[in-house]
């Protein structure tokens, strides 16, 4: 699989052109990778093994750090608004939105996901997260002109949902600083799509098709 690096609709245009103005400087929300191969076996006739035949599963996404902020609070309309002030759902990381890209087919929530490219969002609601993955493209800059495609989640519609599933919401023992997506659980019969941020978890099952 090639690996591609992976702000309110008023404040996109903006953060767009802080970041250019940084050039080859530390961005405040790096670009994150989370990726698993599956479905390959170990070749151990050379000197050392080599892991063969496997398909990618990867996860490319922004890395905002929570620099002091009450992330997940607030209640009923105003929850979440901290890191989804404006946008219908949230982009589940920063910058452009998250994806999701699978060299093998999936199964989440019983439907069957071909391989291929998503965007990833969730809808944020107290204690009610569920997991979008999307057939909207995305922009690499923000262009409010642009209607065919979305940057983060500002223009996301539900027209385009392939699957909306339930999340698996905990608390962990500890506060992540830098919100991390990660697979979990994994196995070459599935696993779990996991997002963590501060000291909430959130994932979902997913199955791999052979």
């Amino acid at each position: 699989m090639t690996r591609r690096p992976i702000a309110t609709a008023s404040m996109a245009v903006a953060m767009s052109a802080a970041l250019l103005a940084q050039g080859a400087g530390r961005l405040p929300s790096p670009a994150g990778t989370a990726a698993t191969e599956v479905g390959g076996k170990y070749d151990n006739s050379g000197a050392e093994p080599v892991y063969k035949g496997g398909k990618w599963v990867e996860i490319t996404y922004g890395r905002p750090i929570k620099r002091g902020r009450d992330l997940f609070g607030g209640s009923g309309e105003n929850y979440g608004k901290a890191v989804n002030p404006d946008a219908p759902v949230w982009r589940a990381g920063a910058n452009v939105s998250t994806q999701l890209k699978t060299e093998v087919p999936l199964v989440i929530n019983g439907k069957e996901i071909p391989a291929g490219s998503y965007t990833m969002f969730i809808d944020l609601k107290p204690n009610n997260w569920t997991l979008i993955l999307s057939a909207w493209p995305v922009q690499t800059r923000y262009d409010p002109n642009n209607k065919t495609a979305v940057f983060g989640a500002y223009g996301y519609t539900p027209d385009k949902d392939v699957v909306r599933a339930p999340m698996m919401l905990g608390t962990l023992p500890w506060s992540i600083d830098q919100l991390t997506w990660a697979f979990t659980d994994m196995s070459d019969a599935g696993g779990k799509l996991t997002i963590m941020w501060d000291k909430t978890v959130a994932s979902v099952p997913f199955k791999v098709r052979s």
